[in-house]
Protein backbone atom coordinates (compact mmCIF):
# COMPACT_ATOMS: atom_id res chain seq x y z
CA UNK A 1 0.00 0.00 0.00
CA UNK A 2 1.81 3.50 -1.01
CA UNK A 3 2.02 5.90 1.52
CA UNK A 4 0.95 9.38 1.29
CA UNK A 5 1.74 12.69 3.62
CA UNK A 6 -1.74 14.68 3.47
CA UNK A 7 -1.16 18.45 4.04
CA UNK A 8 -3.69 21.08 4.25
CA UNK A 9 -3.56 24.48 3.08
CA UNK A 10 -1.02 23.50 0.36
CA UNK A 11 -1.67 26.25 -2.15
CA UNK A 12 0.43 28.38 -0.61
CA UNK A 13 2.85 29.93 2.19
CA UNK A 14 3.86 27.55 4.81
CA UNK A 15 1.66 24.84 3.76
CA UNK A 16 3.42 24.51 0.18
CA UNK A 17 7.01 24.86 1.28
CA UNK A 18 6.57 21.87 3.36
CA UNK A 19 4.76 19.90 0.42
CA UNK A 20 8.23 21.08 -1.82
CA UNK A 21 10.29 20.21 1.42
CA UNK A 22 8.75 16.20 1.53
CA UNK A 23 8.55 15.98 -1.88
CA UNK A 24 12.37 17.07 -2.43
CA UNK A 25 12.95 13.90 0.07
CA UNK A 26 10.54 11.33 -1.83
CA UNK A 27 7.68 11.51 -0.20
CA UNK A 28 4.30 11.29 -2.15
CA UNK A 29 1.89 13.59 -1.45
CA UNK A 30 -2.32 14.61 -0.96
CA UNK A 31 -2.83 17.80 -0.93
CA UNK A 32 -6.08 19.69 0.01
CA UNK A 33 -7.22 22.93 -0.47
CA UNK A 34 -9.63 25.34 -1.61
CA UNK A 35 -8.43 25.95 -5.00
CA UNK A 36 -8.39 23.86 -7.07
CA UNK A 37 -6.57 25.22 -10.05
CA UNK A 38 -3.47 25.95 -8.25
CA UNK A 39 -3.37 22.54 -6.65
CA UNK A 40 -3.47 21.22 -9.74
CA UNK A 41 -0.59 22.86 -11.14
CA UNK A 42 1.48 21.98 -7.92
CA UNK A 43 0.91 18.77 -8.06
CA UNK A 44 1.87 18.82 -11.72
CA UNK A 45 5.19 20.47 -10.72
CA UNK A 46 6.41 18.97 -8.17
CA UNK A 47 5.70 15.77 -9.68
CA UNK A 48 8.08 16.15 -12.38
CA UNK A 49 10.81 18.49 -10.59
CA UNK A 50 10.81 15.25 -7.50
CA UNK A 51 9.69 12.10 -9.44
CA UNK A 52 6.86 11.57 -6.95
CA UNK A 53 2.98 10.64 -6.83
CA UNK A 54 1.22 14.15 -5.89
CA UNK A 55 -2.58 13.94 -5.70
CA UNK A 56 -4.98 16.36 -4.64
CA UNK A 57 -8.06 17.42 -3.18
CA UNK A 58 -10.05 20.76 -3.30
CA UNK A 59 -11.76 20.31 -0.10
CA UNK A 60 -13.35 24.08 2.03
CA UNK A 61 -12.30 22.81 5.56
CA UNK A 62 -14.70 25.28 6.67
CA UNK A 63 -18.17 23.11 5.69
CA UNK A 64 -18.22 20.25 7.96
CA UNK A 65 -20.29 18.17 5.42
CA UNK A 66 -17.22 18.74 2.47
CA UNK A 67 -14.81 17.41 5.33
CA UNK A 68 -17.42 14.81 6.08
CA UNK A 69 -17.20 13.92 2.77
CA UNK A 70 -13.33 14.14 2.26
CA UNK A 71 -12.63 11.80 5.25
CA UNK A 72 -15.42 8.93 4.10
CA UNK A 73 -13.78 9.17 0.50
CA UNK A 74 -10.33 8.59 2.32
CA UNK A 75 -11.65 6.00 4.69
CA UNK A 76 -12.83 3.92 1.61
CA UNK A 77 -10.09 4.58 -0.12
CA UNK A 78 -6.45 2.49 -0.48
CA UNK A 79 -4.44 5.22 0.20
CA UNK A 80 -2.28 5.24 3.58
CA UNK A 81 -1.95 8.43 5.29
CA UNK A 82 0.98 8.03 7.85
CA UNK A 83 1.80 11.92 7.89
CA UNK A 84 -1.10 14.70 8.43
CA UNK A 85 0.24 18.22 8.51
CA UNK A 86 -2.57 20.52 9.07
CA UNK A 87 -1.14 23.95 7.86
CA UNK A 88 -5.12 25.25 6.72
CA UNK A 89 -5.78 28.30 9.05
CA UNK A 90 -7.63 31.68 8.76
CA UNK A 91 -6.45 34.92 10.48
CA UNK A 92 -8.81 37.97 11.22
CA UNK A 93 -7.80 41.49 12.88
CA UNK A 94 -9.90 44.13 14.92
CA UNK A 95 -11.53 44.56 17.47
CA UNK A 96 -14.00 41.47 18.19
CA UNK A 97 -17.29 42.80 18.50
CA UNK A 98 -16.79 44.56 14.94
CA UNK A 99 -15.74 41.11 12.89
CA UNK A 100 -18.47 39.58 10.91
CA UNK A 101 -19.40 36.55 12.59
CA UNK A 102 -19.48 34.48 9.82
CA UNK A 103 -16.03 35.21 9.25
CA UNK A 104 -14.97 34.02 13.07
CA UNK A 105 -17.25 31.47 12.78
CA UNK A 106 -15.38 30.44 9.58
CA UNK A 107 -11.90 30.85 11.34
CA UNK A 108 -13.22 28.39 14.53
CA UNK A 109 -13.93 25.88 11.81
CA UNK A 110 -10.40 25.57 10.24
CA UNK A 111 -8.65 25.97 12.99
CA UNK A 112 -9.96 24.40 14.94
CA UNK A 113 -12.79 21.90 14.58
CA UNK A 114 -11.16 20.37 11.38
CA UNK A 115 -7.89 20.08 12.15
CA UNK A 116 -9.47 18.17 15.63
CA UNK A 117 -11.68 16.03 13.04
CA UNK A 118 -8.65 15.29 11.46
CA UNK A 119 -6.60 14.47 14.11
CA UNK A 120 -9.41 12.09 15.27
CA UNK A 121 -10.10 10.34 11.96
CA UNK A 122 -6.58 10.06 10.55
CA UNK A 123 -5.31 9.20 14.06
CA UNK A 124 -7.15 6.41 14.33
CA UNK A 125 -6.31 4.92 10.98
CA UNK A 126 -2.62 5.67 12.08
CA UNK A 127 -3.24 3.80 15.18
CA UNK A 128 -4.64 0.71 13.44
CA UNK A 129 -1.88 0.19 10.67
CA UNK A 130 0.89 0.79 13.67
CA UNK A 131 2.17 4.02 13.78
CA UNK A 132 2.35 7.42 11.89
CA UNK A 133 3.08 11.06 12.51
CA UNK A 134 1.32 14.40 12.94
CA UNK A 135 2.32 17.86 12.30
CA UNK A 136 -0.28 20.61 13.64
CA UNK A 137 0.41 24.58 12.82
CA UNK A 138 0.64 26.90 15.58
CA UNK A 139 2.29 29.92 15.81
CA UNK A 140 4.61 31.69 18.30
CA UNK A 141 0.92 33.59 19.03
CA UNK A 142 -0.27 30.49 20.80
CA UNK A 143 2.04 31.73 23.72
CA UNK A 144 0.46 34.78 24.64
CA UNK A 145 -3.84 36.77 24.59
CA UNK A 146 -3.61 38.53 21.32
CA UNK A 147 -6.11 41.46 22.13
CA UNK A 148 -7.39 43.19 18.29
CA UNK A 149 -6.49 39.33 17.07
CA UNK A 150 -7.82 37.38 19.61
CA UNK A 151 -9.78 34.96 17.92
CA UNK A 152 -7.00 33.62 16.05
CA UNK A 153 -4.25 33.88 19.05
CA UNK A 154 -6.99 31.59 21.03
CA UNK A 155 -6.97 29.11 18.32
CA UNK A 156 -3.74 28.86 18.11
CA UNK A 157 -3.26 28.22 21.59
CA UNK A 158 -6.12 25.25 21.29
CA UNK A 159 -3.63 23.97 18.37
CA UNK A 160 -0.56 23.92 20.75
CA UNK A 161 -2.39 22.65 24.40
CA UNK A 162 -4.41 19.73 22.52
CA UNK A 163 -1.11 19.13 19.81
CA UNK A 164 0.99 18.71 23.11
CA UNK A 165 -2.03 16.69 24.79
CA UNK A 166 -2.22 14.39 21.88
CA UNK A 167 1.21 13.34 22.14
CA UNK A 168 1.36 11.98 25.39
CA UNK A 169 -1.83 10.01 24.42
CA UNK A 170 -0.98 8.61 21.42
CA UNK A 171 2.73 7.27 22.55
CA UNK A 172 0.76 4.26 22.97
CA UNK A 173 -0.09 3.80 19.54
CA UNK A 174 3.18 4.60 18.01
CA UNK A 175 1.71 8.05 16.73
CA UNK A 176 3.75 10.60 16.94
CA UNK A 177 2.68 14.18 17.37
CA UNK A 178 4.74 17.65 16.81
CA UNK A 179 3.14 20.96 16.72
CA UNK A 180 4.87 23.90 14.90
CA UNK A 181 4.97 27.11 15.95
CA UNK A 182 6.50 29.97 13.20
CA UNK A 183 6.14 33.38 13.93
CA UNK A 184 5.52 36.51 10.89
CA UNK A 185 6.45 34.52 8.06
CA UNK A 186 6.10 36.18 4.53
CA UNK A 187 2.85 35.00 3.44
CA UNK A 188 -0.73 36.02 2.30
CA UNK A 189 -1.57 35.42 5.78
CA UNK A 190 -1.11 39.46 6.89
CA UNK A 191 -3.41 40.13 3.59
CA UNK A 192 -6.05 37.84 4.06
CA UNK A 193 -6.54 39.01 7.89
CA UNK A 194 -6.41 42.51 6.23
CA UNK A 195 -3.48 43.73 8.44
CA UNK A 196 -0.98 46.44 7.54
CA UNK A 197 1.58 44.88 5.52
CA UNK A 198 3.56 48.10 4.71
CA UNK A 199 4.49 48.27 8.42
CA UNK A 200 5.68 44.52 8.11
CA UNK A 201 7.87 44.24 5.15
CA UNK A 202 11.13 45.44 6.17
CA UNK A 203 10.46 43.50 10.01
CA UNK A 204 13.29 41.70 10.57
CA UNK A 205 11.17 39.17 12.44
CA UNK A 206 9.69 37.44 9.10
CA UNK A 207 11.21 34.96 7.51
CA UNK A 208 10.38 32.73 4.71
CA UNK A 209 8.23 29.81 4.22
CA UNK A 210 11.00 27.83 2.68
CA UNK A 211 12.76 29.02 5.69
CA UNK A 212 10.00 27.59 8.21
CA UNK A 213 9.50 24.55 5.90
CA UNK A 214 13.12 23.41 6.01
CA UNK A 215 13.33 23.94 9.83
CA UNK A 216 10.22 22.03 10.59
CA UNK A 217 11.19 19.37 8.41
CA UNK A 218 14.46 18.53 10.03
CA UNK A 219 12.91 18.77 13.29
CA UNK A 220 10.13 16.47 12.23
CA UNK A 221 12.83 13.79 11.83
CA UNK A 222 14.24 14.09 14.81
CA UNK A 223 10.38 13.99 16.59
CA UNK A 224 10.62 17.35 18.60
CA UNK A 225 7.24 17.91 20.22
CA UNK A 226 7.42 21.66 19.92
CA UNK A 227 9.01 23.06 16.85
CA UNK A 228 9.91 26.92 16.51
CA UNK A 229 12.19 28.04 13.68
CA UNK A 230 14.24 31.02 14.39
CA UNK A 231 16.33 32.29 17.60
CA UNK A 232 14.21 35.36 17.97
CA UNK A 233 11.18 33.41 18.02
CA UNK A 234 12.37 31.10 20.43
CA UNK A 235 13.50 33.88 22.65
CA UNK A 236 9.49 35.10 22.34
CA UNK A 237 7.78 32.30 23.23
CA UNK A 238 10.40 31.56 25.92
CA UNK A 239 9.72 35.84 27.24
CA UNK A 240 5.68 34.82 27.50
CA UNK A 241 6.68 33.14 30.82
CA UNK A 242 8.73 36.43 32.34
CA UNK A 243 6.15 38.84 32.59
CA UNK A 244 3.06 39.51 34.09
CA UNK A 245 -0.35 38.76 32.42
CA UNK A 246 -1.75 42.00 32.81
CA UNK A 247 1.65 43.46 31.45
CA UNK A 248 2.17 40.85 28.25
CA UNK A 249 -1.89 41.59 27.79
CA UNK A 250 -1.02 45.37 27.23
CA UNK A 251 2.19 44.69 24.68
CA UNK A 252 0.66 42.41 22.48
CA UNK A 253 -2.54 44.71 21.84
CA UNK A 254 -0.37 47.70 21.87
CA UNK A 255 1.46 45.91 18.72
CA UNK A 256 -1.20 44.02 16.80
CA UNK A 257 -3.74 47.36 17.51
CA UNK A 258 -0.38 49.04 14.91
CA UNK A 259 -0.75 46.65 12.36
CA UNK A 260 -5.30 46.31 12.21
CA UNK A 261 -7.13 48.57 9.99
CA UNK A 262 -8.25 51.17 11.29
Amino acid sequence: MTRYALITGASSGIGLALAEALARRGRNLLLVARQRDQLETIALELTQRFGVEVLFRACDLGEPLRLSGFLLELEEGERQIDLLVNCAGIGTCGPFLAQDWMTEQDLIEVNILALTRLCHALGNSMALLGGGQILNVASVAAFYPGPWMSTYYASKAYVLHFSEGLREELKKCAVKVSVLCPGPTRTGFFRTAQMDTKKLNDSRLLMSPEEVALYAVRALEKNRAIIIPGRLNRWMAFSSRLGSRWLTRKIVGYVNRAYCPR
